[in-house]
């Protein structure tokens, strides 16, 4: 990891990328590095724009916005948009944005299809960590599961695990 990673993860309400951003965050402090996480959204609780940004360091933060991504998860095809001339590593859900010039920082992957495979589009968000841990390793996958685990409901934790792992998966297997 470099000195200091940030990632953008953005979408609609209730796809769930506060959520990704707590976690990714809370993984970083696990493994002892610096974290912040800011979110911005409308007022809208669902349908309205989303984002959740982190930062992660080995040293002390002393900004805490993305200011130029090295990560960026796009789960709607205006955060596509948004982040489609930025360089870094773009990853979106292929199932709804047909990017209009693929590169080789472009990564589509059929994230819907695997939430529909788990018979749950809301662990879209877990399938999409699952996807960003296995293309960085920005935090390593047992500690994000062990973020995982602290924080989402008891009743709920196994579905978001096997959607973590369906997405982990997915990363790579198409390395």
């Amino acid at each position: 990891m470099k000195e200091r990673t940030e990632v953008a993860l953005v979408g609609i309400g209730g796809q769930g990328v506060i959520l990704i951003g707590k976690i990714l965050g809370e993984a970083a402090i696990i493994e002892g590095k610096n974290s912040v996480q800011t979110t911005e959204y409308t007022d809208a609780a669902r349908g309205g724009f989303s984002k959740s940004e982190v930062v992660i360091s080995e040293n002390e933060i002393a900004y805490p916005e993305v200011l130029e991504p090295d990560v960026v998860l796009a789960l709607s095809k205006e955060a596509y948009d948004m982040y489609k001339d930025k360089d870094c590593l773009l990853i979106f859900d292929s199932n709804i944005i047909v990017p209009d010039r693929p590169s080789d920082k472009t990564k589509g992957y059929a994230i819907t299809d695997a939430t529909e495979k788990l018979k749950n589009t809301k662990v879209l968000n877990m399938v999409s960590l699952g996807i960003i841990m296995s293309c960085t390793n920005i935090v390593s996958y047992e500690s994000t599961v062990e973020a995982l685990r602290r924080n989402v409901p008891s009743k709920f934790l196994e579905l978001n695990l096997t959607a973590f792992k369906e997405g982990y998966d997915m990363g790579e297997n198409s390395k």
